[in-house]
């Protein structure tokens, strides 16, 4: 009955958590951010008091359950493991020593790299920010291909149900990291079931050692058990010794398979007092020791098999400190190009500072917080968050940058930040948005078709939500834009309706601290472009 609970509230969170990522028509309520939100590492980050200390009771009173039912990669293990059995019939998981070292080292080495500043090792090893990438770069671009499918197959009944959307290549660092993750993770749950949990994962680690002292746990009823070893042949946590009766309750996910399977009713979940764990041991040494009839080498003997030593390890505190990382790699490079008439010259657009998103506050902010679980990517109504390279610095592989190669940025459009569990990007109101200055504009007028073909334009300053760029008087009745970098918000509608080719005429270069811009317009209309098919 245990097993048939968990795994029926497991399959539901993950298939909410997944479909959340996948949902691009929001058939799903923004409400559902929540179940980004109390993930282990997102609410860390986030600092969200009550989502931590709920995890942290839960894992102190009933062991791993995070591990087995809430963490969408242990969902993800669990079903490569039970596919797997598919192949195997006679497949059987053993005992195996916990390697320890191993373990803390990783976590150690987690916690070094974010304090810091490389968050990227912090992003590569959430078990949540895996599994987002996966679904985000693998599984996405295969659900809107499923769509356009229908799109075609309903709308030759007359039937408009389905819309097409695009299907492009997000980041191709992220998706060979994304397709590496689900390779690995997939063949280690396939050869061993929960390896990457009880030996790789940084939150495996904290809260196994956190489960050893939870109240309710598996115990074997000794007066039951004939030691058969049934029970280590189904544990995919590879954590009981059936020939010695004992639970390595660190790694024990609570999965309920071991009780399953014993034909003698010999485990049991079940509340575990600590005093009397104590009394049962010392009981079981005196019942072993005669009076007088036996040597010290022989009590000593007895003694070191009856009890279990166990290393203590310190929890070091988590100390969340900013990081200052010299940003802007790219510098302007100047690339001539003959026109046609007259021989003028044309500059190539190249960004030096990237645009993080909205609410992102600062790249040391972002680099802090996110762990680049791609939520903001795969939400973006726009689609214009992309994950970054080195724009942000090694430590900021992966986290989100604005590009406005396909859309730009909503003048009302606040998804990214609602939606974000770690508070790298910070929830803004319209009316915070429409005062966050991401970038400024620039302008290059070698490149401006009115400047080199001396044809009218305007497209910059039509789609201009806050009039930060104008037209003047320029030739006879030709206007030419100007730009006011006080009031613009760098929202990238100028950028992506220039005309100009093959370099635009002006673009947003992005701020390492974003700022708050006073806008005496009245009144800001929402950008619509009409003429692009938006």
């Amino acid at each position: 009955m245990l097993k048939k609970i968990r795994v029926i509230l497991s399959l539901l969170l993950f298939s909410l958590i997944t479909l959340y990522f996948l949902d691009f028509r929001e058939f799903l309520p923004e409400s559902f951010s929540f179940l980004a939100k109390i993930q282990f590492i997102p609410a860390l980050l986030a600092f969200n008091v009550l989502i931590l200390v709920s995890l942290l009771l839960l894992t102190l009173l009933f062991g791993r359950v995070y591990c087995s039912s809430i963490c969408p990669m242990g969902v993800y293990q669990d079903m490569v493991a039970w596919l797997s059995k598919r192949f195997t019939r006679k497949k059987k998981y053993t005992y195996s020593k916990a390697k320890s070292i191993l373990r803390w080292s990783i976590l150690a080495a987690t916690v070094v790299a974010f304090i810091f500043g490389f968050a990227f090792l912090v992003g590569l090893l959430d078990p949540y920010g895996a599994y987002g990438r996966m679904i985000t770069h693998l599984l996405r671009p295969a659900y809107l291909a499923g769509n356009n499918l229908l799109e075609t197959i309903f709308t030759s009944f007359n039937n408009y149900a389905f819309y097409k959307v695009s299907i492009y290549s997000l980041s191709i660092f992220s998706s060979a990291t994304a397709l590496i993750t689900l390779g690995l993770v997939g063949y280690l749950a396939w050869r061993n079931g929960r390896t990457y949990c009880n030996t790789i994962c940084p939150v495996g680690t904290t809260l196994g050692f956190l489960s050893k002292y939870s109240l309710c746990k598996i115990q074997f009823v000794d007066d039951k058990c004939n030691m058969c070893g049934l029970c280590t042949m189904k544990c995919k946590a590879s954590c009981i010794d059936s020939k010695n009766k004992q639970i390595d309750h660190s790694r024990c996910i609570t999965c309920f398979n071991c009780i399953e399977s014993c034909h003698r009713d010999a485990m049991k979940y079940q509340f575990v007092s600590p005093l009397k764990k104590r009394i049962v041991q010392t009981a079981a040494v005196h019942k072993y020791l005669p009076d007088e009839k036996m040597g010290r080498s022989e009590i000593s003997e007895i003694t070191e098999n009856s009890f279990t030593m166990t290393k203590q390890v310190d929890e070091s505190k988590r100390r969340f400190l900013s990081a200052s990382l010299v940003t802007g790699l790219a510098a302007g490079n100047l690339i001539a190009q003959e026109v046609t008439n007259g021989l003028l010259q044309k500059k190539e657009l190249k960004r030096q500072v990237p645009i993080a998103p909205p609410g992102a506050v600062s790249f040391d902010h972002l680099r802090e917080k996110c762990i680049s679980c791609h939520l903001c990517v795969s939400k973006c109504p726009s689609h214009v968050i992309k994950p970054a390279f080195l724009e942000y610095g090694p430590g900021g592989i992966m986290q989100p940058k604005l590009y406005f190669d396909r859309g730009f940025c909503n003048y009302d459009c606040i998804i990214c930040g609602d939606v974000c569990p770690t508070g790298a990007i910070q929830p803004l109101t319209k009316e915070e948005k429409n005062h966050t200055q991401m970038g400024q504009v620039q302008f290059i007028i070698e490149n401006c078709i009115v400047y080199y073909d001396e044809t009218s334009c305007g497209a910059c300053s039509e789609h201009c939500p806050t009039q930060a760029v104008r037209m003047v008087p320029y030739k006879g009745v030709l206007t030419i834009p100007e730009t006011d970098t006080s009031i613009c918000v760098g929202c990238g509608g100028c950028e992506y309706v220039c005309p100009a080719i093959p370099f635009k005429a002006i673009y947003v270069e992005g701020l390492a601290i974003q700022n708050t811009v006073e806008i005496k317009k009245e009144k800001v209309e929402d950008v619509v472009i009409d003429d692009f098919g938006f």
